[in-house]
């Protein structure tokens, strides 16, 4: 059933018309959310700890190595990863407490100050670059990505424009066209980093939300189409990424380049057989693997873990992604249910496309893997928009 269907349905329990309805209303305003620790909600809490835990660790075996030798400290991205860890934990605890529904006024502001920053990180001097790339913004002790944060906003903005009584989904100029231009504008300012892996994301993003929230199917093919015809044009205006496309399609014309990750990547999961080497064995983070602690640490808990361990992993992504839409299905309000759905797509849309390039079924977009990989802005934003699901889940009959 989808939120259009159900913008009339009424949370359980919801006191109405009544003095002590009133003064319970508010109490619940100021203090935190009504609800309980449902089924839904402990086992996303469950899985997604698990996933945290496993970051941590995995984060350790891969860059110790190469830590130990640049850095001379085993230890340093280490140390990083359980200081960002702690602070999105924090931010989830904040958003779980919090009832969703406060953050509806945040919608517009937040989308449009995250395009801010996203034009921020262009300016020279300003922006920071590697890897031909300039994606963060310079802090001084620390880096943002504003990319994560726009992830978040969009989410945001889609949910609250998509879930208004007075903004019909047949009405394409007050619903469908603004998605479709804010997309658009945000995909430019990716596009100028650039990064395209984000851009699809987003595109991905939008589109799953206009689905969830009942668009004509005649429409979302159109869009699907459009944005597929985009993605592949955009890949093949720019010799990297038609290089990167290329390699994915046969890495051994250029081993020693284009295709070195893509087969790196697949020794190392090869060499994990159904049980793996051993936690901290991989021979594949010596070196031989880039990029080991962030976009390729899939391919290291394949390595270490085995196909049982990779497979366990996949596994808690799935989770994730069932009960994150049974939570959606019944979340108590319209913005509640395209809140978890965007949120939960998000999730396992940003889950596919990292092991899609781990496994060479995908080029390289540079995507990390939500909760396990090495990144502060991305872990800190992932755990908080997680916590509001959880803030749904716990809503939730």
């Amino acid at each position: 059933m989808s939120p259009v269907a159900m913008r009339g349905r009424r949370s359980e329990g919801q006191p109405k018309g009544t003095k002590e309805a009133k003064v319970a209303k508010g109490t619940r305003a100021t203090q935190r959310p009504p609800g309980h620790r449902s089924l839904r909600f402990l086992v996303l809490l469950v899985v997604g700890l698990l996933l945290c835990l496993l970051g941590v660790v995995m984060v350790l075996s891969a860059s110790s190595v190469n830590d130990l030798r640049a850095h001379g400290d085993a230890w340093y991205h280490l140390k990083r990863q359980v200081i960002w860890l702690l602070i999105g934990l924090a931010g989830l605890m904040v958003m779980i407490r919090i009832d969703y529904r406060r953050l509806r006024p945040l919608a517009v502001p937040g989308l449009f100050g995250c395009m801010a920053l996203l034009m921020l990180v262009l300016v020279p001097g300003v922006g920071l670059s590697a890897i031909g790339s300039t994606r963060w913004l310079d802090l001084g002790v620390v880096s943002l990505q504003p990319s994560e944060l726009a992830k978040m906003a969009l989410v945001l903005y889609c949910a609250d424009l998509l879930s208004r009584r007075e903004r019909p989904l047949t009405d394409k100029k007050l619903t469908l066209y603004p998605v479709v231009g804010m997309v658009g504008l945000i995909g430019v300012l990716l596009m100028l980093e650039p990064d395209l892996g984000t851009t699809m994301i987003m595109g991905a993003i939008a589109v799953a939300m206009l689905f969830f929230a009942g668009l004509q199917l005649r429409l979302l093919a159109l869009l699907v189409g459009g944005g597929a015809l985009g993605a592949f044009g955009l890949t093949m205006s720019a010799g990297y990424r038609r290089q990167r496309l290329l390699g994915m399609l046969d890495p051994w014309t250029d081993p020693l380049n284009t295709g070195w990750q893509a087969i790196q990547s697949g020794v190392a999961i090869s060499n994990g057989g159904l049980f793996g080497v051993g936690l901290g064995a991989s021979r594949s983070k010596w070196g031989f693997l880039p990029f080991a602690h962030t976009d390729f640490i899939y391919a290291i808990i394949a390595e270490e873990f085995g196909l049982i361990g990779a497979g366990l992993v996949l596994v808690g992504f799935l989770v994730i992604g069932l009960v994150g839409l049974s939570t959606a299905l019944h979340a108590p309000d319209p913005f509640g249910q395209l809140l978890a759905a965007g949120i939960t797509t998000w999730i396992m849309i940003q889950a596919f496309v990292n092991i899609g390039a781990v496994l060479g079924r995908l080029p390289i977009t540079g995507v990390p893997l939500p909760f396990v990989s090495f990144g502060g802005t991305a872990l800190i934003v992932t755990l908080g928009a997680f916590g509001i699901l959880l803030n749904i889940a716990r809503q939730t009959p």
